[in-house]
């Protein structure tokens, strides 16, 4: 009995365990969506846990001239609506002094020192009516708290789009993500089945030296992989911040661990099949393309994730290997340019952090059963 009580306390706490690890993984992505979709102004005066309650709002209308008015049973009026645009909006409190703003409620009428008289409705409809025509060149201040009901909008997703440069970053990061990940997948492919399938000289070398690789810092190697590509380019007559570049940087950053990784998912598929292959008369290029890919589609998803992800977040990389500029500049480096110009729009700077997180999010979940299975099969197989 006291096992069973004890096996079901270690279910729940586990369970217990995943339930914080996901929100505390999920309600800031959350937060940061909801901010993204918010009004401006709504967004800058309350948290985005607030946003489907409605906010109050000070605000200040400045009525027409003499010229709106017209003339009404003897009387002269003038008429309109305090708000812009209808986003169902309610005035609570008004007044003609910005020092009180809970002078009349909505639906008072307030007497002017003229004599005139003014009505604001809930609805923000207004009525000033004189007995004397109006002559004013310059419309009266009207001050009131506004109930806002909550705005969602995509305009701030335009915006960053189209005019903050985020929609050319996007382009960029995706020309500079997608061969980054092929190419060190498709190298380290061919060479971690040579590693473990085919027999010659100075194999085990080569693996201590692919795993001794996986230690060394990218910030140590970073300026002389950069010297030596500039030289190389330099010879050659290519660019010394260019696509290539940066394709060739992060297959060279990224291939250890591809080799890594794929060399001991390999090894430890059976080998009686590879073996049934040869005897059949397959070549080893026939053995990998039609035995070990298929068999090894978890690992390189596994590694598709890791490399899409590293490349995707990028800073440090790109700004060395590609620098900035139109054309150049990834989703990362525009961020930080927007957190320094535009720092105090959160509205942009939460627009442009979903985008930037969205093509991961989309990735990692459609990939993620991969993602466990080709690492689980990778730590505990060896040959």
């Amino acid at each position: 009995m006291s096992s069973h009580n004890s096996s079901l306390l270690a279910v729940g706490g586990k369970h217990l365990a995943v339930f914080i690890l996901v929100a505390l993984w999920t309600i800031p992505t959350l937060g940061l969506l909801i901010s993204s979709v918010r009004d401006k102004d709504q967004l800058a005066r309350t948290g985005w846990w607030t946003a489907l309650a409605s906010s109050e709002s000070n605000e200040f209308y400045r009525t027409p001239t003499a010229d709106a008015q017209t003339e009404q049973s003897g009387q002269f009026v003038i008429e309109s609506n305090i708000f812009d645009v209808d986003q169902g909006k309610e005035v609570q409190s008004w007044s003609l002094r910005p020092t009180d703003l809970t002078a009349f409620g909505a639906g008072d009428t307030a007497t002017l020192d003229d004599g005139s008289q003014m009505t604001l409705e809930k609805n923000g409809d207004f009525r000033w009516v004189s007995n004397e025509p109006f002559s004013h060149s310059r419309g009266q201040r009207v001050f009131y708290i506004a109930e806002v009901p909550p705005i969602f909008t995509l305009t701030n997703y335009k915006e960053v789009m189209a005019s903050e440069g985020v929609g050319r970053a996007f382009i960029n990061t995706m020309t500079v993500t997608l061969p980054s990940t092929f190419i060190p997948i498709l190298i380290a492919a061919f060479a971690a089945y040579a590693l473990a399938w085919m027999r010659f000289k100075g194999r085990m070398w080569i693996l201590a030296i692919i795993v001794g690789l996986l230690v060394v810092p990218l910030q140590i190697s970073l300026i002389p992989v950069l010297r030596m590509y500039t030289t190389l380019g330099g010879i050659f007559g290519t660019e010394p911040k260019s696509y290539p570049g940066i394709w060739l940087a992060h297959t060279a950053f990224g291939l250890s661990l591809a080799v890594y990784l794929l060399r001991n998912y390999m090894a430890g598929l059976p080998k009686e099949v590879m073996e049934s292959a040869r005897m059949d008369g397959a070549s080893h290029f026939d053995v990998f393309r039609t035995i070990v890919l298929p068999l090894s589609i978890p690992a390189l998803a596994s590694f598709s994730i890791f490399q899409f992800l590293w490349v995707w977040n990028d800073l440090l990389v790109a700004l060395v290997f590609l620098g900035q500029g139109e054309g150049k500049t990834v989703m990362t480096a525009q961020l930080v340019e927007l957190l320094g110009s535009r720092g105090d729009n959160w509205e942009i700077l939460t627009a442009g952090a979903f985008i930037t997180m969205v093509v991961p999010l989309i990735v990692f979940i459609s990939m993620q059963r991969y993602f466990v299975r080709g690492l689980l099969a990778g730590s505990v197989k060896g040959g």
